[in-house]
């Protein structure tokens, strides 16, 4: 939660100090800020279930299975997490300041339930990083190679309706 908190001010004291200093090129900055936090959120996203993958194969109690647990949590706390905060935080930020929730933007509000589904499955992903932490994970390994699949499908979704506007 610190790392969240600290994401999000920093995220805060840059927009704030962009205003100020460069007023005219400010959506610019934060789109940019938004693209790289994306990136940022989906590696994580794309790389967690894959840990998941291994720590299942390791079983628990075992050096492995330590080691993995400190990867998920702070591959979640360090980087996804933060992440996850500034996508939403500048993105919501473009979209007013760009006034894409006028009339004719269909695109964006399916965007947005994309994304919702999107940190729907984070919160699954933190929810099972707790699980495999206290030694109580049931999901197979092959399980976890499935939802491995669920990021990348939602990510391609969604740069296709940013990118094309279908509607």
């Amino acid at each position: 939660m610190r790392n969240a908190v600290i994401a999000l001010a920093v995220t805060a004291v840059l927009a704030a100090a962009l205003f100020l200093l460069v007023p005219g090129s400010a959506y610019a900055w934060v789109k940019a800020l938004h693209v790289l936090a994306i990136i940022a959120w989906m590696a994580g996203m794309l790389y967690l279930p894959r840990l998941f993958v291994y720590h299942a194969e390791a079983g628990p109690g075992t050096p492995q299975s330590e080691t993995f647990k400190v990867m998920e949590r702070r591959l979640l706390k360090a980087i996804i997490n933060p992440a996850m905060i500034v996508t939403w935080v500048a993105g919501l930020w473009l979209a007013v300041n760009g006034s894409w929730f006028l009339p004719g933007n269909g695109w964006l509000h399916a965007k947005i339930f994309l994304v919702v589904l999107m940190s729907g499955f984070h919160g699954y992903l933190s929810a099972s990083t707790r699980r495999f932490a206290g030694d109580a994970n049931t999901r197979s390994s092959r399980h976890w190679r499935m939802m491995n699949e669920v990021p990348t499908v939602l990510l391609i979704l969604i740069v296709v309706l940013v990118v094309v506007k279908p509607f």
